[in-house]
């Protein structure tokens, strides 16, 4: 070999050495730029994923007292609402619940069963401006998604926000089984989990949710979701079964 061409491969394979060297690692002949991007994402975090400090503490919602509720816009509790052994029952329509406090930020937990063709909600952040709780207040959907006919729309099905934002098929339980909820709001950031799954994910007051808002039965009441703290509210004014177990919050710092 003559002694010029041997000193040009000499340099290309110094060139190829240093270049490994800067990588730290050897190419291998399966690595395409896909699978290089797939290895360096990084996993979405969202607000239920992030750990809450030892000094939040979880706050129980229901016992036989029912001390924490009161009828919508009184005093007292409505009637045809049954507590006992931390089991809320109701089995005919009955008025709506409201909470005693307010929350802004926080993270609520609790079962939900639905009676056949059962219809209800979960209200946040409601205020005392309008009417109804849910002219004021977002909500969680609770639905027999099989028979209510509801359940063929996914903005109105089971654990949905309702009206603005749907929940995936196939996750929610039939009527007369258990269900899991749970509801995060962080300032703006709101999900919904439903058996486990995050279904639910929007944010309050963005472009995005205007503009849902704009288009949907919501857009009469101009303080709609707009409220940075408010009550809890549950659904009581539809027919059939609904039972909550387990209900617990913790307000987030």
């Amino acid at each position: 070999m003559m002694p010029r061409i041997r000193n040009q491969l000499a340099g290309v394979v110094l060139l190829g050495i240093a270049a490994i060297g800067c990588s730290g690692a050897v190419p291998r002949a399966s690595d395409s730029s896909a699978a290089i991007v797939a290895a360096q994402a990084q996993p979405v975090i969202t607000q239920g994923d992030l750990p809450v400090p030892s000094t939040v503490v979880w706050t129980p919602l229901i016992d036989s007292s029912m001390s924490q509720w009161r009828a919508w816009k009184k005093d007292v509790m409505p009637v045809g609402w049954t507590a006992k052994d931390g089991l809320l029952t109701k089995d005919r329509t009955v008025g709506d619940l409201e909470s005693r406090a307010q929350y802004a930020n926080f993270e609520l937990e609790f079962d939900w069963m639905v009676g056949e063709v059962g219809n209800a909600g979960l209200f946040y952040r409601v205020t005392e401006e309008y009417e109804r709780p849910y002219w004021s207040g977002p909500e969680y959907q609770l639905l027999d998604d099989e028979r209510h006919p509801d359940g063929k729309d996914r903005l109105r099905s089971a654990g949905a926000a309702y009206g603005l934002y749907a929940a995936p098929k196939g996750v929610v339980k039939p009527a007369g089984q258990w269900n899991s909820a749970r509801v995060i709001v962080n300032r703006n950031v709101v999900e919904h989990w439903l058996n486990g799954q995050q279904v639910v994910q929007y944010e309050l007051r963005s472009p995005d949710w205007t503009a849902k808002v704009k288009a949907s039965k919501f857009a009469e009441f101009p303080n709609y979701g707009l409220a940075p703290r408010g009550y809890l509210a549950l659904q009581g004014d539809h027919t059939g079964m609904l039972s909550i177990r387990g209900m617990r919050i913790r307000e987030l710092p």
